[in-house]
């Protein structure tokens, strides 16, 4: 229903109600009206213009005139509508160029922010272990002033030429083994087969767990540490050595570093912390023997006993004279403080690369381990090859002695640890491990009651009965290293993922 203007019969754009005859005006009609007049149209009385009433309506769309009343006119509103939506299609395609252009600009724009967000993760990442291995490094400090360097022979001072020529086994040096020997199987009889009181339980040993990893130890850009040795005298102090070439003295206890020792051209493969001297030795298939001085850092004897990769390392009882093989096929037997070279022997029957080395702890015997899967027992003084053990399938990886004299574990590619008897000369267990199981590393306690496993993971077992107490899986890479602190009471572990990890209660 529309509104209707009771003067114009039309409708109105501006409706007004007069409450005298309630009719409906268009507003400038009856104000007109009203000015002329003064009263209502319709019923003749007095109104004004205060007296009317608005009326709010939609806004009134007056329909057009009618245009398109011939064919001509009708064919040119047509075209007018054709080029409209010409226009406005154009218009479209331009607006899409546009969109289409911007949003190719935007994933550019999001790919180059990717490219750099990921190039920053990767540097913030890299700072984060440059820090970690720097916090350690600040409980590195210099040699006290009144602290001097050892003198070890001819290289105090720097480093000299090596002999190439063997020194040779004097009586004294053989008198001096001898007694050493003498007086270690005398205390060893005095222990008897009595467990120091001090020794960990195996129910304690069972209860172990992580205590503490330190990845800041070794450079991240080489990851991987290869070696290891616990000071027997400060068993806080824990030496490394490292993929980056770098060997490291680290404080369990303080969690700082006490030395980085510098000088190997290569990887550092095997290291011994000396048991009564600030010294430490260090080897590298650069075919080289370093011996350090811990409070300085510094290089006092290197040993040049072999043309290839030295490949082990081993401190005799006396602490004086070094056991030494090498992918060259020999062994070699040196002075620890002259540098020289005293005996150089290689088995000509069976020419092969010898790969571990130890002495027994007596220091008369030793044994070696080759890559065709041979364990060789040597007389040190006669210098031959008193036993063999065959067995193993694959290159020897690890051979240690136990403390008692009598057991020797072994290990090689083929995933089994074999135990010999020295006195009956044969095997007398074989321990299975996994399938495809690589050990890296063998290591008796102290008192040769635990056996200790490095490799694909870290393995504790008990001696004679030779039960599994402990498996630890923490590394994230192969295990290459392993030791006991005193009595047992804690085992530290190395491994290619760059971290030392302790265990205990």
């Amino acid at each position: 229903m529309s509104l209707c203007c009771a003067i114009s019969n039309e409708v109105p754009e501006q409706p007004v109600i007069s409450p005298v005859s309630g009719s409906i005006f268009e507003k400038r009609l009856i104000l007109k009206y009203i000015t002329e007049n003064g009263s209502d149209p319709i019923s003749g009385r007095e109104l004004t213009e205060d007296m009317l009433i608005e009326v709010r309506t939609p806004p009134v769309v007056k329909p057009r005139p009618p245009s398109a009343t011939s064919i001509p006119a009708i064919l040119k509103t047509l075209q007018d509508e054709w080029d409209a939506v010409m226009l406005h299609s154009f218009t479209l395609r331009q607006q899409l160029q546009t969109a289409r252009q911007e949003l190719s600009h935007a994933l550019y724009q999001h790919d180059a922010a990717c490219r750099v967000i990921a190039r920053l993760t990767k540097e913030v990442t890299a700072a984060r272990e440059a820090l970690a291995t720097l916090k350690p490094q600040a409980g590195i400090a210099a040699a006290p002033p009144g602290v001097q360097q050892p003198q070890y022979g001819a290289e105090a001072g720097g480093l000299a030429e090596q002999p190439t020529e063997e020194a040779g086994m004097t009586p004294e040096v053989i008198q001096k083994l001898q007694d050493k020997a003498t007086l270690l199987t005398t205390e060893r009889k005095k222990r008897g087969k009595t467990v120091p009181e001090e020794l960990a339980k195996a129910e304690d040993v069972r209860g172990y767990k992580t205590l503490a990893s330190h990845p800041g130890l070794h450079s991240a850009s080489i990851p991987g540490i290869l070696a290891m040795d616990v000071c027997p005298t400060d068993t806080s102090k824990i030496l490394t050595g490292g993929n980056d070439k770098n060997a490291t003295i680290f404080n369990k206890d303080t969690e700082q570093i006490i030395a980085i020792l510098k000088g190997h051209t290569r990887k550092v493969t095997s290291v011994i912390y000396h048991p009564e001297e600030e010294t430490v030795i260090t080897t590298s298939p650069d075919a080289s023997i370093r011996v350090w001085h811990v409070p300085t850092s510094q290089t006092v004897q290197m040993i040049r006993a072999h043309e290839g990769p030295v490949t082990g390392l081993s401190l005799h009882a006396t602490g004086d004279y070094l056991l030494s093989t090498s992918t060259d096929e020999h062994w070699a037997f040196s002075d620890l403080r002259t540098g020289r070279v005293l005996t150089k022997v290689g088995d000509t029957s069976t020419p092969h690369a010898l790969t571990s080395a130890q002495f027994h702890p007596d220091g008369l015997i030793f044994g070696t381990g080759t890559s065709d899967s041979l364990i060789k027992i040597w007389d040190l003084k006669e210098r031959t090859n008193v036993a063999n053990f065959p067995g193993h399938s694959g290159p020897i990886s690890a051979i240690s002695f136990s403390e008692n004299g009598y057991y020797l574990a072994t290990s090689a590619d083929d995933s089994v640890i074999k135990l010999w008897d020295l006195r009956k000369l044969k095997n007398f267990k074989t321990i299975t491990l996994d399938e495809g199981y690589e050990v890296k590393d063998l290591c008796f306690d102290q008192s040769g009651t635990y056996l200790a496993i490095a490799g694909s993971d870290i393995r504790l077992y008990l001696c004679k009965q030779w039960d599994n107490l402990k498996i630890f899986s923490d590394h994230t890479a192969l295990a290459t290293g392993v030791r006991f602190g005193r009595h047992a009471h804690f085992i530290a572990s190395v491994s290619m993922d760059r971290t030392l990890k302790v265990y205990g209660i």
